[in-house]
């Protein structure tokens, strides 16, 4: 098992929305979890986002107090459990920075939005018919993973490596931390079911690493115009 602890890439700006969307999800989750276990099951069906109500546009599973495709974004703070939460927060925290950095803090909140919406999408799309709510943010999250792994292949990454009790921290190239994982979620997607979001984590990985090749391509044609 390994865990991204920090990273060794520096940054000029405050992480505000980093920081922001850390809290709202914290906020969500402890709310959600004062509601008690019956309340938590009933906050996860209403807001919660639920293929089969998307596919066909109505309430199938329990009603919803919000326009139904606005799901897709209140499914992204929502989730299952701490460790879930805790899981997602962590690759937040470690790469949503130098992400932030490089956006700027607008764009940076559009971008993980819009990663989290395609990743739902490519979670309908693999399950249309199923009446399980998603929630959590780890499409929005693969998203800034893809884009870390497009602008900073190269920076080392302080990582957990837990081997029965031998706990050490190593620093490996992002390039090799994302990579295995990419690689985890396509071998999970490929041989298990629908308890978790596989596609999601795919697709938002995907989005995420074109858009910044994207930018990254779009400066490199402005820098090299003003020289020309």
């Amino acid at each position: 098992m390994i865990l991204p602890i920090k990273d060794d890439n520096p940054t000029r700006r405050a992480p505000v929305f980093t920081v922001a969307i850390l809290g709202v999800n914290l906020a969500v989750f402890l709310y959600a979890v004062f509601l008690g276990s019956t309340g938590f099951k009933v906050f996860t069906l209403r807001l919660g986002l639920i293929p089969f109500e998307i596919m066909h546009a109505r309430d199938a599973v329990s009603p919803t107090p919000i326009p139904l495709y606005l799901t897709f974004f209140t499914a992204m703070f929502m989730h299952g459990g701490w460790v879930h939460l805790a899981g997602n927060m962590l690759y937040l925290w470690t790469f949503g920075n130098s992400i932030e950095d490089t956006l700027g803090h607008f764009r940076f909140l559009v971008f993980y939005l819009f990663c989290g919406v395609a990743a739902t999408l490519a979670h309908v799309l693999s399950a249309p018919d199923s009446t399980v709510p998603l929630v959590g943010a780890s499409g929005a999250i693969a998203g800034v993973l893809g884009a870390y792994m497009a602008r900073f292949p190269g920076v080392r990454v302080h990582i957990l490596v837990f081997l029965f009790f031998f706990i050490q921290v190593v620093r490996v190239p992002a390039l090799i931390v994302l990579g295995f994982w990419f690689i985890i979620q396509l071998v999970n997607a490929s041989v298990q079911g629908e308890g978790v979001a596989w596609y999601a984590h795919i697709a938002g990985f995907v989005v995420g690493y074109l858009l910044m090749r994207v930018r990254g391509r779009r400066i490199r044609r402005a820098f090299e115009g003003s020289y020309s």
